[in-house]
């Protein structure tokens, strides 16, 4: 009985090291296969799930990490500019910024070498307020003694140079607005009285009310008769940076305007503007030229036409070459300006050059310029001069 009973238990333990080691080679061949799987082309592998940190009652809660998103480059180049707050403390500047009038500015803007732009006033004259210098990895500039009437906008443009020379990099300029809050003046000072401005129907107009401070409430009046202009934000819109821009000038924006900031307890108005409305064309001229013949005899008179088709009340301007120039004959043009029957909008201008008594010298090229406020064009023509037939003997 014992022999038996060594004999089992031996059996026993033959078949489960068989056991374990058929389980271990399995396992081999699956991971084998998979690897197999992930590097043959064409062969897709199912991917693993994330495994859940947590179950709670609502679910197994899955922890994944967000992908890395870049700054734009408009921020990444803004990163290049700081102010200096206090000694050794920065700090980064966004689009605009506000100093107390009376107070020191102070940026620096990475690059080596930078230029600095800065509002018109202070590149006339800054007395001796404005310094500028070029470090080895920066550029600095710092303005002291500040006033509201520095309130504008300041560029740093990174430098291209090969050897000595360099340009700016207007594609990479970081620019900040800077506001200089005083208490006595809303408005950046202007030596003018009245700014005289045009209102071009093909392009927007703005009115510079700029206020020393964004915290500033501005509104757009007429003088004339005297009313509080509505802005909608469609035809006219305003900017604390640029003031009000009118962005489809038409006939009745035109007339004396001003602005009105008011802050706490203080209300001012700003100089004046003369709108000036200019129908402004869409294109240059196309003008047409024609002569009253192609070949004059001696002493008969020719008439030269130049006519333009455009816009109502578009000026045109008529300039003429002539081959009688040369010897000093006088110019003779007959101008009009007449509205076309049926054509909404459009005029007709003609310019009609007089050459009376054609001489051998009038024979050559004829040439009208016709311009207006987007451009000009010529058009030629040529006429030939024949002698008289002399007369028939009896």
């Amino acid at each position: 009985m014992p022999l038996v009973n060594s004999c089992g238990s031996k059996g026993k333990l033959v078949l489960t090291t068989l056991l374990i080691c058929a389980v271990i080679l399995e396992l081999a061949y699956c991971q084998k296969d998979a690897k197999e799987q992930r590097t043959q082309p064409g062969v897709k592998v199912k991917p693993t799930k994330p495994k859940a940190e947590k179950t709670t009652n609502k679910g197994p809660r899955v922890i994944t990490t967000k992908p890395k998103v870049k700054a734009p480059r408009a921020a990444q180049r803004q990163n290049l500019l700081t102010q200096v707050v206090n000694r050794g403390k920065f700090k980064k500047v966004g689009e605009t910024i506000s100093v107390p009038a009376g107070d020191t500015l102070e940026l620096r803007c990475r690059g080596k070498p930078v230029q600095w732009g800065v509002p018109r006033y202070l590149e006339e004259d800054d007395d001796g307020r404005l310094k500028i210098v070029q470090n080895e990895r920066y550029g600095a500039l710092t303005l002291v003694n500040t006033t509201g009437a520095d309130t504008g906008e300041y560029t740093c443009y990174p430098m291209y140079c090969e050897d000595t020379d360099c340009r700016k990099e207007y594609d990479k300029a970081v620019k900040v607005f800077v506001f200089f809050p005083d208490p006595q003046e809303l408005f950046v000072p202007s030596s003018d009285y009245y700014e005289v401005i045009q209102l071009r129907t093909n392009w927007p107009t703005v009115l510079p009310c700029q206020v020393t401070s964004p915290e500033a409430k501005v509104t757009l009046h007429r003088e004339y008769p005297p009313a509080e202009v509505a802005v909608d934000g469609t035809e006219i819109s305003f900017s604390v940076r640029r003031g009000f821009t009118i962005h489809r000038p038409r006939p009745y924006h035109a007339g004396a305007l001003f602005c009105v900031a008011s802050l706490g307890n203080l209300r001012q108005s700003s100089t004046k503007y003369m709108l000036i409305y200019v129908n402004y064309p869409m294109a240059p001229p196309a003008p047409v030229i024609q002569a009253s013949s192609s070949s004059v005899t001696v002493g008969e008179n020719l008439r030269v036409s130049c006519t333009v088709m455009g816009e109502l009340d578009v000026l045109i301007d008529f300039a003429w070459e002539y081959p009688g120039q040369e010897i000093g004959r006088p110019l003779y043009t007959q101008d009009s300006v007449s509205p076309v029957a049926g054509g909404a909008g459009r005029q007709q201008s003609q310019s009609i050059l007089l050459v009376d008594e054609v001489r051998d010298v009038d024979r050559g090229t004829y040439t009208c310029t016709a311009q207006n406020l987007q451009g000009s064009k010529s058009v030629s023509t040529t006429v030939k001069v024949v002698p008289k037939a002399k007369p028939k003997k009896p």
